[in-house]
């Protein structure tokens, strides 16, 4: 039984934006861009999925309509053309998995995010990691241990499950 309008609007204002940013991701054409977030909205609203993590339903549904659309579109993939297909496959899953990682990380603490940010972004050391942040560097440890385990505790809730 599909949605009402109300319920499939407020979803496409709520998941409207990150939904294009991961199709110009993989796509990097506006036009289809808009085609896939409406046909993914469309999904939505006539099949009323029972998604624990909306989200993530949402991109894996974005995801294999890009997929679709390319396979639909005649190009059969020869030999040469098979690592060409793999590599758009690959781009596409990190493409998605910085989404994910991109808003998992927001939903960190302030000091926590700061912490990462510092040692897995910008590969400091735990010694300049504190004369930059100004605590002591059993404080980035421990900081670094926290933000880790609730990362992971904010992606199980995101329903990622890599």
């Amino acid at each position: 039984m599909p949605l009402d309008d109300d319920a499939v609007a407020e979803i496409y204002r709520e998941h409207g934006p990150m939904l294009r940013r991961v199709v110009w991701r993989a796509t990097s054409d506006a036009n289809r861009v808009e085609d896939i977030v409406q046909e993914v909205i469309l999904r939505v609203w006539k099949q009323a999925p029972e998604a624990e993590n909306l989200r993530a339903y949402l991109i894996t549904t974005a995801r294999h309509l890009i997929v679709d659309q390319y396979r639909a579109a005649g190009r059969r993939p020869q030999q040469a053309q098979l690592v060409e297909v793999a590599e758009q496959d690959s781009a596409l899953d990190r493409a998605l998995d910085q989404v994910l990682v991109e808003e998992a990380l927001g939903r960190l603490q302030a000091n926590h995010r700061e912490i990462v940010r510092c040692l897995y972004y910008e590969r400091l050391t735990v010694a300049e990691t504190s004369l930059r942040v100004g605590v002591p560097e059993g404080t980035v440890k421990s900081r670094a241990y926290y933000a880790v385990r609730n990362l992971r505790v904010i992606l199980d809730e995101m329903g990622v499950t890599r």
